[in-house]
């Protein structure tokens, strides 16, 4: 994206296909353009489509809110993305054919749900879109991975890269980006690649172990400060465990970043220590 936002030629709205609680959507929003439209679909706390669907709601989001996930949205951001709160199935009749430059699809990890998401990226992409696949290669998730890799396998989408949980891909012709991922690339120490051949289609691996993280988004203000608690009495006081250095940070984290940056972010400060 920062690439599609340094070209000035390279225009087109975002959307994000399964949304939680915001992790991703918030560091999507910083890359909206003036005249772009991010768009959010997800099913929140609404009713699933079927009962497959319902079990893996139930099991995997019990928490998800859409007012969770605004509240976190708009701690980093002034106003909320369109917000489609459906089952992703309606996408391609919601959002404009080929208007969409970056499509991050992290919803439903059913086979069958996985394949229509793939099939409505394909309407709602631009040229030279950008299409991301999340839990593409989790044990977890074998449904997307089949969906995915079946989709790449009858030659329609192409392959950019791919990371330890995300991966990259196109409808159009592949080699533009890769060849600019890889002079990128060139440039970062702290990121080992490679190229491989994957279904006659070349692919760039990418490792991020040691890697330097961006910075995080930062938030529109600062976190209010906690009521004081009731006073204990002394003797009782000094045999409470204070908080864990660090505990604070590492939840905000857990919750709002990406795993790759969450990673590199308590390598660092252990290496620090």
């Amino acid at each position: 994206m920062t690439r599609q936002n340094a070209e000035e030629g390279t225009r087109g709205d975002l959307l994000e296909l399964g949304a939680f609680m915001g992790k991703s959507a918030i560091f999507l929003g910083g890359y909206l353009r003036e005249g772009e439209e991010f768009t959010v679909c997800d099913l929140f706390d609404s009713p699933a489509p079927d009962e497959s669907n319902l079990a893996e709601t139930q099991d995997s989001y019990p928490t998800l809110t859409r007012r969770g996930f605004e509240t976190n949205y708009l701690a980093f951001h002034e106003a909320l993305p369109t917000v489609i709160q459906a089952p992703t199935s309606v996408v391609a009749d919601r959002v404009r054919p080929a208007s969409c430059r970056f499509v991050h699809i992290d919803a439903s990890h059913l086979y069958e749900h996985v394949v229509q998401d793939i099939a409505s990226s394909r309407v709602v992409a631009a040229p030279g879109a950008v299409v991301v696949f999340d839990d593409y290669r989790s044990e977890h998730c074998p449904g997307v991975a089949a969906a995915v890799w079946a989709a790449v396998a009858t030659g329609e989408l192409h392959l950019i890269c791919v990371s330890a949980s995300k991966l990259y891909a196109t409808w159009d012709d592949a080699a533009p980006h890769q060849a600019a991922l890889l002079a990128w690339l060139e440039g970062r120490t702290d990121l080992w690649h490679g190229v491989d051949s994957v279904a006659g289609q070349s692919l760039v691996r990418i490792g991020d172990q040691g890697v330097v993280p961006p910075r995080p988004p930062q938030p529109l203000r600062a976190a209010a400060e906690p009521e004081p608690a009731p006073a204990e009495p002394a003797e009782r006081a000094a045999h409470q465990p204070g908080p864990r250095p660090g505990a604070a940070w590492r939840k905000l984290a857990k919750d709002l970043l990406p795993p790759v940056i969450t990673r590199a972010i308590v390598a660092r400060r252990r290496r620090r220590r």
